[in-house]
């Protein structure tokens, strides 16, 4: 049994279906999330034999409520998720599935299916709204509401930049994995190694040059070029992104340990 099936396995072995709250349609609303990251994916759903095949394969399927039938997620293009956990709500009527995404989620090609902003709450960034007229002193309104690094126009963080290379790592497999033709990556993965390679020895002194001549713009942009190119170099040599953080771990944790 692969990782996935077995991991698929144990879950089944806890999900009760006296633990679920079947809709009257006889479905549940399955929301997708990266595993490793903890980024939403998308929102599906799934009835009784989708959730079955889901367990017993350890890839997602669904029901389609337009097509009225069920669906193999990536059967076509490929972008299968791998389950390695499924929750319930407390009240047992959701679920939430923790999955490693191949390639994107997104039938429009972006990693996940909530990549379109569509309105913004100003104050929790700026602070609580102001009062509407008339409505009274508001003594125990809070003084300031904390923003997380994922919601949309938050300052960037460590955290938030971690998401971003995980996308751009997927997005590059899947380019990889589907050839197009119009698409720059595709063309250097097309001359691999060497076109990636090039690319990162010039990006690097593109970095020197900005940072020696204090061009701060120039230093980030350079710095974006040099990573998203190393990232191509890391993907044509099968390496993820998972071995960099592991490798960066150790060496944090040797100079915490005095060695």
């Amino acid at each position: 049994m692969n990782r996935a099936a077995n991991t698929a396995a144990g879950t089944a072995a806890s999900l009760r279906e006296e633990d679920l709250r079947w809709g009257p349609d006889g479905l549940l609303p399955a929301v997708v999330q990266d595993a490793r990251t903890g980024q939403v994916l998308m929102l599906a759903y799934m009835n009784r034999e989708a959730l079955r095949r889901t367990l017993e394969t350890g890839q997602t399927w669904f029901w389609s409520r337009s097509r009225q039938a069920l669906w193999h997620k990536g059967e076509t293009s490929g972008h299968v998720q791998h389950v390695r956990e499924i929750r319930t709500d407390c009240d047992g009527d959701t679920l939430l599935v923790l999955v490693e995404q191949e390639g994107v989620a997104c039938h429009l090609g972006t990693y996940s299916c909530f990549m379109h902003r569509r309105a913004e709450w100003p104050r929790l960034a700026d602070g609580p709204a102001a009062a509407p007229a008339g409505s009274g002193d508001h003594a125990d309104a809070p003084e300031a509401v904390h923003v997380p690094s994922w919601w949309p126009g938050a300052p960037a963080s460590a955290a938030r930049l971690g998401d971003v290379l995980s996308e751009l790592a997927a997005v590059l497999a899947d380019r990889r994995r589907h050839p197009d033709p119009g698409s720059y990556t595709s063309r250097l993965f097309a001359r691999a190694p060497d076109a990636a390679l090039k690319k990162v020895a010039e990006e690097a002194g593109e970095v020197l040059l900005a940072a020696k001549g204090a061009d701060r713009a120039g230093l980030v942009w350079e710095v974006a070029d040099l990573w998203f190119h190393t990232l191509v170099v890391l993907e044509q040599a099968g390496i993820s992104l998972d071995e960099i953080a592991a490798e960066l771990a150790r060496r944090r944790g040797k100079r915490r340990s005095g060695e």
